[in-house]
């Protein structure tokens, strides 16, 4: 076993040095950011699906750390440390541990502590040749470790706000669906009551401080939040502060007196998220969905179709591929282009590779102004795994 345990270990090294000698020869800068990172940087970016499995801890001098799920932040952080203002452009590679609970037990494709090798790409101004030289870096790297039957799937969170945005949709509604929109189930459960005028239970103890704190500000219902905590001493626990707490009792609240979603703009959403097809095909789907639904998202599907067109003529081999609408990874910082790269042999909660466009996410971090941003990771240890059940 341990013979077996070093052999794997030498293995994940070799590929991890030919990765990151792929990354710099294309023009990455190879980087190590630190493993320990402030735990609330990550969970106020990183999403609810992943935000559960963090292993978060306080240290002697009172500081909320946390051993970095992804190595997406921690590089974009090193950027900002190098280029406060954020006016530089920069590629960085990578190649590090992450840690995640796994929640059915680890295995060799789900371990607590997995390795990363990637690139990300700060300040390019041309979108969309970053967006495609990412994806034909990701597919190069992958086939230079040696992996051969492998498929894209691909997704566009752009198009969906843009829809959501035609929709012309109250505010509310507009935020409360983009928040949901990474958690499928819980997404498709809310369109549903929305659109059944329903309302969440207003009889139990949340709903109660709920409606105590509505039409005050945030400022203030935090306020009240920490008062009722401190009353009734009842301790901070897990992994919210006391901001988020009572951010999410106002949303609980106007929640309460919410409006209905009309029908019909439910059933457009249901219809959009519903396609899933070769990247053309899908397009002509979304195409033909907003048309008939009187809905002008032109420029959104334009931008994808471009960037499947020059994928296309790059090598990239559509037919192989899937777009779907729904697909958005389980990370919230993605804001564009989403992908994912599948291997034969491996199901679908074991990815080799993905990455996105996260234009968002620096200024969320502290940056001073927007900042293009794309990126991809490969999960070694299974690349490494799927290469060698190829063999």
């Amino acid at each position: 076993m341990a013979a077996e345990s070093a052999q794997n270990f030498e293995a994940l090294e070799a590929q991890a040095r030919a990765l990151l000698d792929l990354f710099a020869r294309t023009g990455y800068e190879p980087v190590a950011p630190s493993v320990l990172q402030p735990a609330g940087v990550f969970l106020d970016q990183i999403g609810e699906q992943v935000r559960g499995r963090t292993y978060v801890f306080t240290d002697l001098a009172g500081e909320e750390l946390c051993l970095r799920p992804d190595l997406t932040v921690p590089v974009s952080r090193l950027y900002l440390e190098r280029h406060p203002e954020a006016d530089k452009a920069a590629r960085y590679c990578y190649n590090g541990p992450a840690f995640r609970f796994q929640p059915l037990g680890q295995s060799r494709t789900h371990p607590r502590e997995f390795r990363q090798a990637g690139i990300e790409c700060f300040g390019a101004p041309d979108r969309e040749s970053a967006d495609v030289e990412v994806v034909l870096l990701a597919v190069e790297a992958v086939r230079s470790a040696g992996l051969r039957e492998f498929w894209l799937r691909v997704g566009d969170i752009a198009l969906f706000y843009a829809l959501v945005d035609a929709l012309g949709l109250p505010e509310r509604w507009r935020l409360k669906l983009r928040h949901y929109f990474w958690r499928p189930p819980v997404f498709h459960g809310l369109l549903d009551s929305l659109a059944k005028g329903e309302r969440p239970d207003g009889d139990g103890p949340a709903s109660a401080i709920a409606a105590t704190l509505a039409g005050e500000t945030p400022e203030r219902a935090e306020e009240l939040v920490a008062a009722h905590l401190e009353a009734e001493s009842i301790p901070l626990a897990g992994n919210r502060s006391l901001s988020e707490i009572a951010e999410r009792l106002l949303d609980h609240a106007a929640d309460l007196r919410a409006d209905p979603l009309p029908q019909e703009v439910a059933t457009v959403i249901d219809y959009f998220l519903a396609v899933a097809a070769p990247p053309r095909e899908a397009a002509d789907k979304v195409a033909m969905i907003a048309k008939g639904a009187g809905l002008d998202i032109d420029a959104a599907l334009d931008a994808t179709l471009r960037r499947f067109d020059r994928l296309a003529g790059d090598g990239i081999d559509l037919g192989q591929a899937t777009f779907a609408t729904e697909f958005g990874r389980k990370l919230e910082y993605y804001s564009g282009l989403v992908f994912q790269i599948d291997a034969a042999g491996m199901d679908e909660t074991e990815p080799v590779a993905g990455g996105g466009r996260y234009d968002g996410l620096l200024v969320a971090l502290g940056a001073p102004r927007a900042v293009p941003a794309v990126g991809s990771a490969i999960h070694t240890e299974r690349l490494l795994a799927a290469v060698e059940r190829a063999a």
